[in-house]
């Protein structure tokens, strides 16, 4: 969708990865979840100051602090919804760089993950649209932004 865009692409945990200048791995190991999710929040209020960026946060991020109202407040969120057999099997080929599925078996992904989801799903469903991030395209998130677009803080260029 950035290519699309003409936008800067931004994945918040390579920025917080880039500025503390160790992996998401590292941070959780160092210094545990909480003191992640606070650099977390602190790197998403750098981020939202940027003009014509695309955003993609971490499955936990809404979930913290008061993430989701400043996304919601500074831009277009899209909820890309998936379902827990499919989102396990997306995240099967990254699960030792993420701390939180590391450990886990196959079968314990999956079953942590329907945990999680449910537990999220109250922070996932305050984004301005969700989509079904199986089904559709790049052109569909653009068609979303356009209905939007009158809608979401303008940011100059």
């Amino acid at each position: 969708m950035a290519k699309e865009t003409g936008w800067q692409f931004l994945d918040l945990d390579h920025y917080i990865e880039t500025r503390h200048n160790k992996t998401i791995a590292q941070i959780f190991s160092t210094y545990g979840e909480q003191k992640f999710r606070e650099k977390e929040n602190e790197a998403l209020k750098e981020i939202v100051q940027l003009k014509k960026v695309i955003v993609a946060s971490g499955g936990g991020t809404p979930c913290y602090f008061n993430n989701m109202d400043i996304m919601n407040k500074t831009g277009l969120t899209i909820y890309l919804q998936l379902s827990p057999e499919e989102l396990t099997k997306r995240l099967l080929p990254a699960r030792a760089a993420r701390p939180l599925i590391a450990d886990k078996s196959d079968a314990e992904l999956l079953t942590f993950i329907k945990e999680k989801l449910a537990e999220r799903e109250f922070f996932y469903q305050k984004a301005h649209a969700t989509a079904d991030a199986t089904a559709i395209g790049a052109s569909t998130y653009l068609h979303i932004m356009n209905l939007f677009n009158d809608q979401i803080p303008e940011k100059e260029s």
